[in-house]
């Protein structure tokens, strides 16, 4: 969508700090005592977390909430599972969702039932229809269950994603909405459960929204969670499609439910919900997971920050620029550095191969803030100490500081 002369001009200064705001980076974390009502606020500005099995740091769907509520208990994500405040299922990738979204997502369950996301599965459910029936019916009458417990293989496993037709049937059922999964805590494996045993009655007896209806919401969703996207930003945030959502976006606009405005150096029109606040400051402190919602998004933060961001972690070592697993680290409005972080929980140590500053920032004051920041994460893990290493223009401060009393 092109900038049309009547659309209100955006700094990008004002940009970014919507955009954070949104997040949940414009309060302070919490002093004291952290439980429940903290993660349901996070909850309200995110819209969702991604789920990740990397465990470098920590599983990373545990970083979100270390972002932006600082130490806390890390049992906040499995006991709101549990009590069925949250649910797994594929939004931006597998996701922790709120339990009332499980409506809104029924018609990407009836598209896997068509073929059209994971065709393979629905190849492999109907190639094997007794299989798929019998797995079914142990999950529904006595379950819950785990991929091992319907395992079908013979031969020894392939690739990472070579799964046997028990799991690809068990995946297909999930895929599709017929089941339900929630994580075991020991190894991270999906828990297959019947429907009934995670969410309440009236979710399930909720009506069903029509496509576009659940489109709609989801577009409206993602504007709040963003505070200022473009197009592509609102679509990219529950993972559907600029050119399936362009008409309910135009809709929406023309409702009133949408304002487009232009962003200073932008190419592409915005959209912010009616009386969006600007504003005045932001001032953050937060170590980001690879997978925070908030950077996700690669050509967005390139045009909200100027950080050029890319995942390491499949690229083979000798050519990874930054090392291994490496987190944006916020400071005030701005993505100031990122720093290599790896947890070594045998010896008690967070490890820091490598930290990096970005262009015109004051080293000594980001120094200083990102081992504070370190230290507050070693502390929320249970680790003892922080060990740098010599990568990158910030290492050096950096090692002065976590030897310093």
């Amino acid at each position: 969508m092109s900038p049309s002369p009547s659309q209100t001009d955006v700094s990008l200064a004002s940009a970014k700090r919507i955009a954070l705001a949104a997040q949940g980076f414009s309060t302070p974390r919490p002093t004291g005592r952290v439980d429940r009502r903290h993660l349901r606020k996070v909850i309200d500005h995110v819209g969702l977390i991604q789920i990740d099995s990397v465990n470098v740091v920590v599983r990373s769907q545990e970083l979100p909430l270390f972002s932006r509520l600082g130490n806390h208990p890390r049992s906040l994500i499995p006991d709101a599972t549990n009590n069925a405040e949250l649910f797994e299922y594929w939004c931006h990738e597998a996701s922790h969702l709120p339990i009332g979204m499980q409506p809104l997502m029924r018609w990407r369950m009836e598209q896997a039932k068509r073929g059209e996301m994971w065709g393979g599965l629905v190849r492999a459910a109907k190639k094997n229809p007794k299989l798929l029936n019998e797995i079914r019916d142990r999950v529904q009458n006595d379950g819950p269950i785990v991929a091992g417990d319907v395992k079908t293989r013979t031969g020894p496993k392939g690739s990472w994603w070579d799964w046997d037709t028990g799991k690809a049937m068990l995946e297909y059922l999930f895929w599709t909405g017929e089941i339900t999964a929630r994580r075991r805590p020991s190894d991270f494996a999906r828990v297959y459960h019947a429907l009934h045993d995670v969410f309440p009655a009236h979710i399930l007896k909720a009506k069903t929204p029509t496509e576009d209806e659940a489109r709609r919401e989801l577009v409206l969703r993602a504007a709040k969670s963003v505070g200022i996207g473009t197009l592509s930003d609102l679509a990219d945030y529950h993972r559907q499609t600029p050119t399936r959502i362009r008409q309910i976006v135009k809709d929406l606009v023309e409702d009133g439910e949408l304002e487009q405005v232009r962003v200073e150096g932008w190419r592409d029109t915005a959209f912010v919900l009616p009386n969006t606040v600007q504003p005045r400051s932001v001032n953050a402190r937060a170590l980001l997971s690879p997978f925070d919602s908030l950077v996700w998004c690669r050509p967005r933060i390139e045009r909200l920050f100027n950080f050029h961001y890319r995942i390491e972690i499949y690229t083979p070592a000798p050519k990874r620029i930054y090392g291994y697993y490496v987190l944006p680290f916020l400071l005030g409005d701005s993505l100031v550095a990122r720093v290599d972080v790896k947890a070594d929980r045998k010896e008690g140590v967070l490890l820091v191969p490598g930290a990096y500053s970005e262009p015109n920032v004051d080293i000594a004051y980001v120094a200083a803030e990102l081992m504070a920041e370190l230290k507050l994460m070693a502390t929320w893990l249970g680790l003892h100490t922080v060990r740098v290493g010599t990568n990158g223009d910030l290492s050096r401060p950096l090692s002065k500081l976590a030897k310093a009393k």
